[in-house]
């Protein structure tokens, strides 16, 4: 396994959020498969710099691609370059330790935030924009973050989409979060909610949980001194500010058919002051070596003998946790189909790890094991341990190695 970070553990150690421990329990099952002795681990290796992709095919008889789609959809809209418009995907790095995003510094001195995106990832960061400090303080969150947060004036959340309720993209266990946040009330535009119960008959079970309890929480008197306010039917069409933001503009839509999610745009407009805004609209996939067989336009890769995806990289930005992992079962299940029917030619001999490991060796690479990155761990839940904290993640990447080469 291939990893352009010094660490592994990809998505589950950068994209959870700190106050969802018991999804990162997964890394367990990922250390014991990493400690079997068919299993190697070669961190702070980077596909299409330190090795190419033909590098890979010469050295194995099979490669799977699984780094997922790591760029934000944009706007298009005026206003989208002012400062303090930020991209939700960064923001979950910065506060979940991504060396990439250490420097990246939202500006939380205003009152109100505005996320663009109606996903589990915009409720992640509405989530963390609320959450009460003493909560997060015991999360293995950067210290640099909680700091932000600490200081933190916003008070109000608009999470807004431009479909209706009936078709939001975040899971039940995410918003149920949100309403039982401490000071903090959901705010639901009860009329947004009318003609959903007719609805629900024969709709999937987890759809129709989730619209019953929007339904519920529409109608329930909360109190907070902060407020969580899912906004639907609004699609943005302007930033405004000179410098910085002062405030969103939207088209108000109109449901065509509620059933397909279909929707229109309307003359009627709509606007929200704000001093942030966070995108969170969606995600594409990019080719980092010229050579991997990649569709441009859909954002993915296309598999054939010796050259497998799973994930995001395979099918696109869609689905979660759950779906990823029957993709990569479905994935795994195709390449030992092609071993077993001798279509990777596996009585031709390939030399494997030996040819990268020369390759990188040449190019004065330092090439991570698995034993570096739990001197990692130790070290950073010793750290933990000094500010009551899980762990307290080290963010840079010179620092990673020093640490994995003694």
């Amino acid at each position: 396994m291939y990893e352009k970070l010094p660490v592994p553990f990809g998505l589950v150690r950068y994209g959870v959020a700190p106050d969802h421990p018991e999804v990162k329990n997964v890394i367990n099952s990922f250390s014991k498969i990493a400690k079997q002795k068919n299993f190697r681990f070669v961190g702070n290796t980077s596909l299409g710099e330190d090795v190419t992709f033909r590098n890979l095919q010469n050295a194995y008889h099979a490669v799977v691609l699984a780094y997922g789609c790591s760029e934000d959809t944009i706007l298009g809209i005026k206003g989208e370059d002012l400062k303090n418009v930020l991209s939700a995907r960064k923001f979950v790095g910065w506060y979940n330790g991504l060396p990439s995003e250490k420097t990246f510094m939202p500006n939380l001195d205003c009152s109100t935030a505005i996320i663009l995106g109606q996903g589990n990832v915009a409720v992640d960061v509405a989530r963390i924009l609320l959450s009460p400090i003493d909560e997060l303080k015991k999360t293995d969150i950067t210290s640099y973050a909680l700091e932000a947060l600490s200081s933190s004036k916003i008070k109000t959340v608009y999470l807004v989409g431009r479909r209706g309720p009936f078709h939001v993209a975040f899971t039940i266990k995410e918003f149920r979060e949100m309403t039982k946040l401490r000071n903090v009330k959901t705010v639901l535009n009860s009329g947004q909610m009318q003609g959903l119960d007719q609805l629900l008959q024969g709709v999937p079970r987890q759809r129709k949980r989730l619209t019953e309890l929007l339904i519920k929480v529409s109608q329930a008197e909360q109190v907070g001194d902060k407020e969580f306010v899912p906004l639907f039917l609004r699609k943005p069409t302007e930033i405004q500010g000179s410098t910085s933001i002062e405030g969103v503009k939207f088209v108000i839509n109109k449901i065509d058919n509620n059933l397909e999610g279909k929707v229109s745009s309307t003359e009627d407009t709509d606007y929200i002051p704000c001093g942030i805004v966070l995108r969170s609209v969606g995600y594409r996939g990019t080719v980092p070596d010229k050579d991997i067989p990649f569709d441009s336009k859909k954002g993915r890769v296309l598999s054939n003998s010796g050259v497998y995806s799973s994930g995001w990289i395979n099918t696109g930005p869609v689905g979660v946790i759950l779906s990823t992992m029957n993709n990569a079962f479905h994935q795994a299940a195709l390449l030992v189909e092609d071993m077993n029917s001798n279509k990777l030619d596996t009585l031709q001999s390939k030399p494997g790890f030996e040819l990268i490991s020369n390759i990188l060796s040449q190019k004065g690479i330092q090439a991570v094991s698995f034993e570096g990155w739990e001197k990692m761990d130790k070290v950073e839940i010793e750290r933990g341990k000094q500010l009551g904290k899980s762990r307290e993640k080290i963010v840079d990447i010179r620092e990673m190695l020093a640490i994995a080469g003694e």
